[in-house]
This record gives C-alpha cells, sequence and structure tokens, in this order.
C-alpha cells in the first residue's frame, strides 16, 4: 500500500518542518509525531486547534498517521461555529499547543498537548503505525458557511495523495524545494498544499507563522524556493517592491510563486512581472476538490486565467439547461463542474447536500468561467455572487473588477449586481480609494469600463468604502457589503 508521507520512513536528518527558530527534521517529526499518534486511543475524529505553529503540524501529521480523520478548528471562529463543528464531527480529543486557552464550546474534548522535546530528548521507540486504506477520511475541513451552517467536506488520503501529486506533476515539485508561507493552516491552502505538500514530496517548509514582505524577503533569500500567497499577500508584495531591492530580488530568485484562494487582479500580476520578471502561477481548487487546474511554468496560459485541467481531473463547463459547452467556445459564460480522484468523499452527515452537489459523477462547483483557446479555464466568479444577469446579457463581476483595479486612484474593488426593474440585474462597482482624500470620479471609472470592455458592463453606480469585508483567506465576502442580503 502507497504510503502518504513516504520521507517519515526514512530516519532521514533533512529538515522538514521550520516555524521561525524551531524546526523538526524528518527523523525527529516521525519520532514526535508517532509519539502522538500512540496517545489518541480513540477512532473518532481528532480536532486540531489549528494555530501557526509546529504543534499544529505535528498534531495534524500525528492524526492522519494513526488513521483517524483530522477536524483543523479556525481559532478565530466564533463560539456559535465552533459549537457546531464540534457537535457535528464528534471529535474524541483535541490536539493543541501547550498552554492554548480553548474556548467554551471544546471544553468537553478531551485535551491533548503536543509536546515537542528538545533534540535528543524525544522517545524515538514509537514504531510508525500501519498505513491506513487510501479510502479512509483524512480530513474533515468545514466550509465558510455562506449559505447556513458550515458542512463538513469529508476528504480521503486518496483525494490529497492525488491532488499533491497532480501538482507535483504540474510544477516539477521536488524534495529540493523549500516552501514558504505565512498562510493559516486550517484550510486546503495553508494546511493540505502548504504542510502536507512539501511532506509528500519529501522537501521543507519554512512557516513565517504571520505573513510579512521582510520574512518573505529573509526566507526566499536563504535557500527558499517556492512561496504561496493569496492575493492579498502579493497586492502587498507588489507594493514593496517598489521601494525595497531586496525582496525584488528574492522574489525574482525563486524559481515558483504561487496564488490562490481567490483571483490575482491582472494589476499586480502586471506589477510583480514588472519588477522582478517573475510570473505569478494561479491554480484553482475548493474544499470540495481539492485542486482542480494550474498555470504551468513556462506554459502559453494568460495571465489572469487559472490554467488547464491537471492530471487526472476531468473538467466541463455546462450552460444553464446543464448541457455541456464546446471545448471551441471561448465566449459563452458556463458553470465549472469537475470529476476525478481528487473530489471529496461526502459532507459529513449530509446525504441530502452531497446528493445535491453533483450531476451524475460530476460535481457543481458554482463557478463561472469562459475557456480560452490553449484550454485555460478563465474564472468570472461565484454563480450566486459573481454571475450578474443585465439587460439580457450575463456578466461576470470578476472582469469588471480587474478593470477598475488598473485605475491609479483604485486600491479596492468589488462588482455586485443589484435588482432593476429596467434590467433585471444593475452593476454595482464599491470602491476603496487609494487615497481617501482624492477618490476616482464615478464617471471615470464607468467610461474605464465601458472603453476597455462594454457599454452594457460598465457599472451603473460607483459607492465609496474605506475597506471591503475579507475572510481570514483575503477573499472579499460581497454578502457583508453595507445593505447586501445577509
Amino acid at each position: 500500500m502507497s504510503l502518504l508521507f513516504p520521507a517519515l520512513h526514512t530516519a532521514s536528518s533533512h529538515t522538514a518542518l521550520r516555524f521561525g527558530d524551531r524546526a523538526l527534521s524528518y527523523r525527529r517529526l516521525a519520532a514526535v509525531a508517532s509519539g502522538v499518534a500512540a496517545r489518541l486511543h480513540t477512532s473518532a475524529p481528532v480536532a486540531v486547534w489549528a494555530t501557526p505553529t509546529l504543534e499544529t503540524a505535528v498534531g495534524v501529521v500525528a492524526g492522519l498517521l494513526a488513521g483517524v480523520p483530522v477536524v483543523p478548528m479556525n481559532p478565530k471562529s466564533g463560539e456559535r461555529e465552533l459549537t457546531h463543528i464540534v457537535n457535528d464531527s464528534a471529535p474524541g480529543a483535541v490536539l493543541t499547543e501547550p498552554g492554548a486557552e480553548l474556548p467554551e464550546a471544546l471544553g468537553s474534548l478531551l485535551r491533548t498537548d503536543v509536546e515537542i522535546p528538545a533534540e535528543g530528548e524525544e522517545d524515538e521507540s514509537w514504531p510508525l503505525p500501519t498505513e491506513p486504506n487510501p479510502e479512509t477520511a483524512a480530513l474533515i475541513v468545514y466550509t465558510s458557511g455562506t449559505t447556513g451552517p458550515p458542512k463538513g467536506v469529508v476528504l480521503s488520503r486518496r483525494a490529497v495523495a492525488s491532488s499533491l501529486d497532480a501538482l507535483e506533476d504540474a510544477w516539477q515539485w521536488t524534495a529540493d524545494d523549500v516552501l514558504v508561507h505565512g498562510l493559516p493552516l486550517f484550510h486546503v491552502h495553508g494546511l493540505i498544499l502548504g504542510v502536507l505538500g512539501p511532506l509528500r514530496r519529501g522537501g521543507a517548509l519554512r512557516h513565517l507563522g504571520r505573513f510579512s514582505t521582510e520574512g518573505v524577503t529573509r526566507e526566499l533569500a536563504s535557500g527558499g524556493t517556492m512561496l504561496f500567497g493569496v492575493p492579498t499577500m502579493y497586492h502587498r508584495l507588489a507594493d514593496a517592491c517598489a521601494s525595497d531591492p531586496d525582496l525584488v530580488r528574492a522574489l525574482a530568485g525563486a524559481r515558483l510563486l504561487v496564488s490562490g484562494s481567490a483571483a490575482l487582479p491582472l494589476h499586480d500580476h502586471d506589477r510583480l512581472t514588472a519588477a522582478t520578471g517573475q510570473r505569478v502561477i494561479e491554480r484553482y481548487g475548493m474544499t470540495e476538490t481539492l485542486m482542480n487546474t494550474s498555470v504551468r511554468p513556462g506554459g502559453t496560459s494568460s495571465p489572469g486565467t487559472v490554467g488547464v485541467p491537471l492530471r487526472d481531473v476531468d473538467l466541463r463547463l455546462v450552460d444553464d439547461a446543464g448541457q455541456r459547452l464546446p471545448a471551441e467556445d471561448t465566449e459563452t459564460v458556463g458553470e465549472v463542474q469537475v470529476r476525478g480522484p481528487n473530489l471529496f468523499t461526502e459532507y459529513l452527515n449530509r446525504p441530502d447536500a452531497t446528493a445535491e452537489a453533483f450531476d451524475g459523477g460530476w460535481f457543481r462547483t458554482g463557478d463561472m468561467a469562459t475557456r480560452d483557446a490553449d484550454g485555460s479555464v478563465r474564472l468570472v466568479g461565484r454563480k450566486a455572487t459573481d454571475l450578474i444577469k443585465s439587460g439580457g446579457y450575463k456578466i461576470g463581476a470578476g472582469e469588471i473588477e480587474n478593470v477598475l483595479l488598473g485605475h491609479p486612484a483604485v486600491a479596492e474593488a468589488a462588482v455586485t449586481g443589484e435588482p432593476d426593474d429596467d434590467l433585471g440585474e444593475r452593476i454595482v462597482a464599491w470602491i476603496v480609494p487609494a487615497s481617501p482624500q482624492q477618490p476616482p470620479l464615478a464617471d471615470e471609472l464607468t467610461d474605464l469600463v465601458a472603453d476597455q470592455l462594454a457599454p452594457h458592463k460598465r457599472p451603473r453606480e460607483v459607492r465609496f468604502l474605506d475597506a471591503l469585508p475579507r475572510n481570514d483567506m483575503g477573499k472579499i465576502v460581497k454578502r457583508e457589503l453595507p445593505g447586501r442580503q445577509q
């Protein structure tokens, strides 16, 4: 049976994980994690209090070694959400760093502190457990709960391995790579790609603890080869490149810069490429599907696309009637549907939601896209919030947002649709000015969109805000815009 983490069985002194000045080799990680796994006297899921620490990474590995589903808990979640997750997943224990103060919602769980002894002190007598069946649940990751209580997405070991191996193929990811990131560890991007990815390859992770341009500079300049981030982080890096030659050199020397979790605006693509000569790679995935597509380094995909389907992933676009759009159709917006070994097993305790999510064997992503002539997928937004039907046209919010972000007086932009008696929906632009004292004129912005796209895509209203609401992954939460339906 294939191993999820082959390098844990090598007793290698090669660094596996580094958080600040604390690090574990593969030999020590295997020893410490197998010791924690041996203390998990449960077949129930195990919660992990997912702070950005070495203990979180060790706790997740321990749960996977023990063959029990790991439930990452977002430390920023409210009491109501945590209570729902605990009641829904029924964990038998919670793994946490020593000294962490846990909320009341986790108070009934058996607490197991993840102790990491000083080098040479750990007990190395624990054998690594037998590898579980590939269809065994590896993780239960909860969705953001935008349409009701969060749903528990059950991800098998097969799905995790398949997705990470497809990224190995797309990015030529090897044991020599050193990944740098400062992402949270309770979700797919930071945890599965950002922690389990390096461990599956036998490479190294350097976690920043908290994202900073100084941390990125330091780690990339001292051996880091890959950087993972979200658009907010790359926006800050693009800003800093204007006055920080050390950062420019560090980014220019990286093998791969990868952005995910939301679309990277074209303006930031252009600024980073101009400063560093590097092209930021975008990829596309979801909690339920892990990774679906990616731009290939050196490939033909245009900036603003999320590339072509990964190995073993089937992807199609369908129209409103559920009919597959022809591959050569580069104009029509359709819903993205995928199938493959990367898909989740089920929504925990929600057979109704699981059944509703599939069209035959195809998972309905709810994401809307067009396809370029080379097969690259170009996302235009979510079906529920970003597809605007105005004046008989289907309009993706994302392309309008990209144009607005190209205006020098615009720092942030979001586009939504609102009911309109004449148009069906009118386009509304929400703008954070680069300088609150000198906001751009609304007419300038609407004319810019009409000139670069088409007149029917221009915003009918422009509203100014101090900031856009965002979640922990940097995604704009449009339902939280003032006056929007909650």
